[in-house]
Order: C-alpha cells, then structure tokens, then sequence
C-alpha cells in the first residue's frame, strides 16, 4: 500500500477535529444547528489553513443521512453514511469542486452553472465549490452573478481564496464571508506532539518549536516539514537534524550576537558573522531569528511582568538576562535594523559581508559610553536605600559659569541641538570641570521619603540682579563670580533686515538663579564629557535644580513624559561617577531656569550679534539699497 503523507492523513474529517479555528467553527455550527443557512459561504485565508477542509465538512454536514439514513442537517457529521464517506474520497456526484486556477474561462464557469438545474441525484444539496476564486476572469465573474444571488434552494456555493483584495465586490456583497487565521506556533506545535504519538514517532519538545516557527501559520506546511523531518532524521525527530534540515540559525548564535551588540563588542560580532559563514547558516535566517528575539524582548521590558504565550521555553532565562542588559531605546533600534537590513542582503555581492554591516550599524550608532551607564545603572539598583547620615562641610562658589565667546559671522559650524519649546537651536557647549561651584547649604538630616525638599532663596535680592541690554553682545559680559547673578539672557526673534529686526524686538528672557547656575555648569560639563545621552541628556537639560541637599536634589520638568524610569537612573549613574552621589526627586511644573532655555537664550544672543554685523555691513548695505537684494533667512550662522 502506498504511503499516504501525513498533511492528508490527519486532514479534519469534522468541526471538531478543526484547529486554530474557532471563530469559523462556531459561526458555522450555530447556522448548522439552527438551519440558517446562506446560499454562498467565502472562506479566506494564506495558504494550509483550512479553506477546502471547512468546505468539505460544511457539504457533509448539508448532506449527512445518520447512521441509520434518517439522519438531518447537523454541525457533527456522522462520517460513516455513504454522503460522508463519498465526500471524504472525492467521488460524491452532488459535491463539485472546481480549481479556478486552472479553469478560470467563462466558458468553464458556464459548464458548471449548467448543472445548478437539476436537483441533487444522491444528497439533500448540490454543493459548488469554486477553488482559488479570484483567478477567474472578469467575464466568467460577470457569468456567475446572476446564479450566485438567486441561485435555487437546493444550490450551496463556496468560494476559496487566498487574495479577497483581487475578488469583486459585485461577488463579495453575495456572500458571507469566514476569514481563517494563520495559526500561532503554539497551537501547531500541540497539533504536531498528537498527531507524532498517534505515529509512534520519538521527538523533542525544541524540534517542534522550530517546525511550528517554519510553518509560518499553515498547518499544512508543518505537516508537510514533519514528513520529511521524519525522513531526514530517520524515523526520529531531534532538535539538530530538524535545524539542519530547515538550514535555520542556532539562537546561541543569536545570543551571542545581541549579547555583543549590548556589550558594544564589534570583535565578537565579527567572529561571530564568520562562524555563520563557516557553517553555511543563512544570513536571511540570522536576521529573522534576531527580530523574534528582539520583539520578546522589548515586551519584557515595556511590561517586566508579562508572561510570554511560550513560557515553558528553555531559553526564557537568557531573555530575561538580555531584556535586563540592552535598553529599550537600543532594543527597538536594533530590531528595526534588523527589520530593514534582510532586503539588503540580496544588494551585496556576499550576504555574510552585508549581515556584518547590518549587525555593526548598530555600533555605529551606540555611544561608546552607554555600557558604562548601564552597569552603574544595574550597581545603583542594587545599592541599599541611603541612611541619614551628616553632609559634608558646605562648600562657597569659587567658580563662574563660563559663558560662550563672541560670535563670528561668515562660517556656520555644526553643534549639538537643543530643543526648546519646539524650537532648536545650534549650541556648542564648552568643556566645564565639575568644580564645587555651589553656595553654602546648611546641614540638615535626612528628610522622610515623600517630603518635599524647600525651595532655597537666592543669597543676593532679586531686585538687585542686574539688567543688562537687549542687544549687548556676550563677550561684553563681565567674567567672574558675580556674573552667576545675571537675572536675564535677552532673545530677540531673527529677521531678514534691519527694518524687521527693529519689528520683531522682543526679547524672551530667563530668569535665573543660583541653583540654576550650579545645574547649568554641572550639566553642560556631563554633556562635554558625554557622560550623558539620548533621553537623559534630554532630562536634564529641560529640567531646572529647584533645591538640592547633601545627597537629594529636586528637580522640575514641565512634561511629564521627561520623567522616565530608565532616564532617571542614567542621569543618577552619570551624577554619580561626576562626585554627586545623590537622589533625584523630579516634580512637574513650570520650569523658569533650564540648561535647554540658558543655552537657547546663549544662541540667540550670538545669531543676533551675528545677524547684526551682516546688516551692518557697507557692502551689503548697498547690495540691499541698489539691487534689491535679500538675505536668506537662516543662511546666517554664528561661529
């Protein structure tokens, strides 16, 4: 006898031997029960889900006698009558399937609606059933119209398809639609385990994750990859022989690549891509495994108490451990790169030489001291809760804020952006050294948790901070210890000539003060020395330093989605390896005094001056008087 594969040996002969389906199961069983039935079912879905097996028990259950032949309509066919038993072997006279695929004329579709006629010879109903319905031609569709919406009482059409979207609404308005799902790996792999007992068949749990991920949805498909496992391995399935079969990545492999990518080990990815190479695992497939493993990451660490669908998987341990390791922001870059970088293996002339510049973008984009604030991060989490103990001896200013040099027009020079209210604008920090610049405190014990810390006056009267003019360029600022006192930075907006600047004369100011100028210094030194980055850098540099203590600052943000867990830790770990070992309590509120809006204020302070001497310019002057001339806003940039 001749071997019959297992994808039909195993096909559903009834509603409950249907996987992955309950949704189509349920609808039809209810109509099947209660006799509503429609006159033309369509069933979607990719392929080896089940569309022509739902047809064939939707035709048992229109036809099924019973046992004793007195049976009637019912959602559980009997499977032994001779309707069922016709059906089940292709040789049912009232059950016509046709492949449209193949017999997509109009000519065929009128041979087919030729029998819609005559009433059933043997079944209760004549059941057409149209395969790959979309490949039909237009004048065939336009054939069938009139039948499928009044066809006779006794007609049943189905309709399967794996491309609705190539389908006529014309067709689709007549029909009720089913849509069968791709199946989850899960639900394949217990199909698979039952369907191998029944065999007889010896395998482990890992070998039928990896044919249930092959199968992509198609129960078909995981049948079909069974068989020839089974033939591969030798009557026996192994996590090895099915990797070797399927040609797929070992996620040690994977492991080790993210694991290097965290660690921003670019030797070790190297190595690793040639080990790929050497024995001849697919790029394509590295790819792929990386994003699956990168997407349970990124939920353990958006939700660290979520329980994955496939929890029982051996290699929960080492996700949890990378989830811990790589950031998130890193997480989502890295699986977006490797979303992008498949299409580009097919561009090189080696794959292996492209998965190496696909892993190693990420390096490119990593900064080279995002390790370090990891671990301080993980060693601060760790640390006990601080204890009340008596601050250090206060310490006096004894250093300026430096403030930015006068500007130069001619030459535009990129620097790093600062967002401010939307706007950005260009700042070129200077190296400042993290020098005991704060005013004196006094010594006070450790407060309970949840209390607010006070707000500390400034030593000097508001009122006796000094103004200075609206366009009185920086480099006129005087230096030294009593420059912190500067009430005001004035901003004026840009414009394109003389007669607009004079209009749009309206400075924006800052008001400042003294635990403003220690927080501008201490931040502005963090980011020279790139200590600080990415959504850190971004706290702490729209927050302003309302109060600080020996070992807790309060800081305020006007947005609340500053106030990250993750940001928070970078920015205490950056503090901390700077000599500040302290808490931070953030608040939202009003924010009058932020290194974002002083730097702000810096920039358009020097475009102004900038701006100024173009306009003043006797040559330009007499471009503008003579020609008509006009300067691009925006093309003035100070140096």
């Amino acid at each position: 006898m001749s071997y019959l594969v297992l994808a039909r040996k195993y096909r559903p002969r009834n509603f409950t031997e249907m996987v992955g389906q309950d949704h189509v199961v349920q609808a039809l069983s209810n109509a099947l029960t209660t006799q509503r039935l429609h006159h033309a079912y369509m069933f979607t879905g990719t392929r080896g889900v089940g569309k022509t097996t739902v047809s064939r028990i939707l035709a048992k259950s229109l036809n099924c006698q019973g046992v004793d032949g007195t049976g009637g309509i019912t959602a559980s066919p009997c499977g032994v009558c001779q309707a069922c038993t016709d059906i089940d072997s292709g040789r049912f006279v009232d059950y016509t399937e046709l492949d449209a695929a193949s017999n997509r004329g109009v000519d065929e579709v009128q041979a087919l609606l030729e029998q819609a006629v005559y009433k059933p010879v043997q079944g209760r109903f004549k059941v057409f059933m149209i395969d790959e319905v979309h490949m039909l031609t237009g004048h065939a569709f336009n054939a069938m119209l009139k039948t499928l919406e009044e066809p006779p009482e006794y007609l049943k059409f189905v309709l399967a398809t794996t491309d609705p979207q190539k389908v006529p609404v014309t067709v689709l308005s007549r029909c009720l639609q089913f849509n069968l799902r791709p199946m989850a790996p899960e639900t394949i792999r217990e199909h698979l385990q039952k369907v191998l007992q029944v065999e007889q068949v010896a395998a482990d749990v890992q070998s039928l994750r990896l044919l249930a991920r092959a199968a992509r949805g198609s129960m078909r498909d995981a049948l079909s990859l069974t068989d020839q496992a089974i033939a591969f391995g030798s009557g026996a399935l192994t996590e090895a022989t099915v990797r070797q079969m399927l040609g797929s990545v070992d996620r040690s492999h994977v492991f080790r690549l993210i694991d290097a990518l965290a660690q921003g080990d670019g030797k070790t990815v190297v190595e690793t891509s040639e080990a790929l190479r050497l024995n001849g695992l697919s790029a394509a497939s590295t790819l792929e495994e990386m994003s699956a493993v990168l997407q349970r990451m990124a939920v353990l660490q958006a939700v660290p108490g979520m329980v994955l669908e496939d929890d029982t998987d051996p290699e929960q341990a080492e996700l949890h451990r990378l989830a811990a390791l790589m950031p998130m922001d890193e997480t989502q870059l890295l699986y977006s790169i490797c979303l992008h970088g498949r299409p580009e293996l097919g561009l090189a002339p080696d794959e292996y030489a492209a998965l190496t510049m696909v892993l190693l973008r990420l390096l490119a984009f990593k900064p080279a001291n995002s390790l370090q604030a990891v671990a301080e991060k993980k060693t601060l989490k760790n640390l006990p809760a601080a204890p009340e103990c008596v601050p250090p001896a206060p310490q006096s200013s004894a250093a300026a804020v430096p403030r930015a040099v006068a500007p130069v027009a001619q030459v535009a020079v990129a620097a790093p952006s600062v967002h401010e209210e939307g706007d950005a604008v260009n700042q070129a920090p200077a190296p400042v050294s993290l020098g005991p610049a704060a005013p004196e405190i006094k010594a006070t014990s450790a407060l309970p948790d949840g209390q607010r810390l006070a707000v500390r006056e400034s030593p000097e009267p508001a009122a006796a901070a000094k103004k200075f003019e609206q366009n009185q360029p920086l480099a006129q600022l005087e230096q030294g210890p009593e420059a912190t006192n500067i009430e005001a930075f004035p901003v004026r907006v840009q414009a394109d000539s003389p007669g607009d600047a004079a209009a749009a004369d309206k400075p924006r100011t800052v008001d400042t003060t003294p635990e403003g100028d220690f927080w501008h210094a201490t931040v502005q030194a963090l980011i020279s020395a790139e200590a600080i980055n990415a959504m850190a850098r971004e706290l702490a540099l729209q927050s302003q330093l309302v109060a600080r203590d020996s070992d807790e600052w309060l800081l305020r943000v006007e947005r609340e989605s500053l106030n990250q867990a993750g940001s928070r830790d970078r920015l205490v770990a950056a503090l901390a390896g700077a000599g500040h070992p302290v808490r931070l309590m953030i608040e939202v509120g009003r924010v009058t005094d932020s290194p974002a809006k002083r730097n702000a204020a810096a920039a358009a302070e020097r475009q102004l001056a900038a701006e100024k001497i173009v306009f003043d310019d006797p040559f330009v002057q007499s471009m503008m008087r003579e020609f008509a001339a006009k300067i691009v806003p925006g093309s003035i940039k100070p140096l």
